[in-house]
């Protein structure tokens, strides 16, 4: 018989090699070392988030002391999201290349450092550039992290694990409301920045310490580096799920994908998004980020402001009342994360559009002329959203594989950043021109659009990654 090519050999153990390896992952429960990891990296997410809305509640005071127009101030709440859509696309890159981790760690060093600048710009085009420098410190970071805590996570329970991981963004938008619906008031719009920037540079510290992804590491063909990781998770318990002997089949059909991924046949590439296999699902996941995120960060950016220039409300009653958005959103998020294993993702995304269309078209219905109907409905409107918001980012890197996991996060997520961009603008532009209520029948009809896509979604729930996304 004719022996095999040396190459192809190699090939095939170091497939053999990663299958087992991926095997082993899927084989320990949820334990310390995952949620050591999930705190760490939560920790930054919160802070990003507390960063990503605190310009919001500095906003009222700065509109009065730089006499900010509806116009300008869509501008410089845009201007973050534009350098968002920027970290988003090239820290997606980067990740592929360099690892997550320290990935991660250059956004965060670049969010809190551009967060505590903030504090000492004195005119509005100052903050602009700041926040947009600050804002790809904050658009990479989040969906490279989405990208890591679903790398370090096993099938079963992937969804409430992860979603328990994503509930520290809202919490973190939940804080910067009530913090700085304390704070601004008694201490000045620039002590909010700088309670955002000073915590995420301590972070740094630990989030440099976390282990890379061990997928990360097997898709570059690091295999003794990602035997390290996989042998930490082993020793946090000696419980095991799953029976060898009945897995042995699974195991083995994922050799042939290893091989080929490990002899360099296959690389990470934008172009592959739009492949025959995956083309549908980053054009459905592109109009689900778009679509959420153009109600959710509209809404909640401009809720403080409305409540004080359109209702005419004390500073403090309206930093109050907007804060109470994050409050509903937060549990929102809870109920998300317990139900979501159960109801599935398609499911749960496609309720979520259509309930928040509907308190949307009532409030325009009722003409939002007061600011009790927009507390109510708006802010009920908002927590709903949320939850899709925060699904997503489990969603998405579940439907790509790992070589362009963070690269497809990342690509998906800038479009959650332009919608982000064009959302403030736009509704500073109608604001003056048709009235508050025709702002909330806009964001009614956006989610008519999100509600079609979710229709399209791929059902992920409890399904392995290398499943899912060959």
């Amino acid at each position: 018989m004719q022996a095999e090519p040396l190459a192809v050999l190699t090939g095939q153990q170091d497939a053999s090699r990663a299958a087992q390896l991926l095997f082993r992952m899927e084989n320990v429960p949820f334990t310390w070392w995952h949620t050591k990891a999930r705190v760490i990296m939560g920790s930054a997410t919160f802070f990003d988030a507390f960063d990503a809305l605190a310009l919001a509640f500095a906003m009222p005071v700065l509109v009065k002391l730089w006499h900010l127009t509806p116009g300008k101030i869509g501008v410089l709440i845009a201007a973050g999201y534009v350098g968002q859509l920027i970290g988003a696309i090239f820290f997606g890159w980067v990740a592929e290349r360099i690892g997550r981790v320290p990935s991660i760690a250059a956004t965060v060093g670049i969010a809190s450092v551009m967060s505590i600048v903030c504090a000492f710009t004195a005119s509005p085009n100052a903050l602009l550039v700041v926040r947009f420098i600050q804002g790809i410190g904050l658009g990479g970071e989040v969906p490279t992290a989405a990208a890591y805590i679903n790398e370090l996570s096993r099938a079963k329970g992937r969804g409430r694990f992860f979603i328990l991981y994503e509930l520290i963004f809202p919490l973190g938008l939940l804080a910067a409301a009530q913090i700085g619906a304390f704070m601004v008031p008694r201490l000045g719009w620039e002590s909010i920045f700088i309670v955002g920037g000073i915590p995420g540079l301590l972070i740094l510290f630990f989030m440099l310490r976390l282990p890379e992804s061990p997928r990360w590491l097997i898709a570059k063909g690091r295999l003794a580096a990602a035997e390290g990781v996989v042998a930490q998770i082993e020793a946090s318990t000696p419980v095991r799920t799953l029976d060898a002997t009945a897995h042995r089949a699974e195991v083995g059909q994922r050799i042939a994908t290893l091989t080929a991924e490990l002899g360099g046949q296959k690389k990470a590439s934008w172009r592959e998004l739009f492949s025959s296999f995956y083309r549908a699902r980053t054009l459905t996941v592109w109009v689900l980020w778009a679509a959420a995120y153009f109600v959710a960060n509209g809404i909640n950016n401009w809720l403080p402001t409305f409540y004080r220039t359109v209702y005419h409300l004390p500073l403090k009653e309206s930093l109050h009342l907007a804060s109470l958005t994050n409050v509903l959103s937060a549990c929102a998020v809870v109920v998300c994360a317990l139900l979501v294993d159960r109801v599935g993702r398609r499911r749960w995304a496609t309720a979520t559009f259509l309930i928040s269309g509907a308190l949307l078209a009532a409030l325009a219905a009722v003409g939002a002329d007061t600011p009790w109907s927009v507390v109510v409905l708006a802010s009920s409107a908002y927590a709903v959203m949320g939850t899709t918001t925060v699904l997503l980012y489990l969603y998405t890197p579940e439907i790509y594989p790992t070589r362009m996991r963070a690269l497809g996060t990342g690509m998906a997520t800038s479009w959650l950043r332009l919608a982000s961009a064009m959302a403030p603008a736009v509704v500073g532009f109608v604001l003056p021109r048709q009235g508050v209520a025709a702002v909330f029948l806009m964001f009614a009809v956006t989610t008519v659009v999100g509600f079609i896509a979710a229709t399209r979604m791929v059902e992920t729930t409890d399904r392995q990654l290398e499943d899912i996304s060959p």
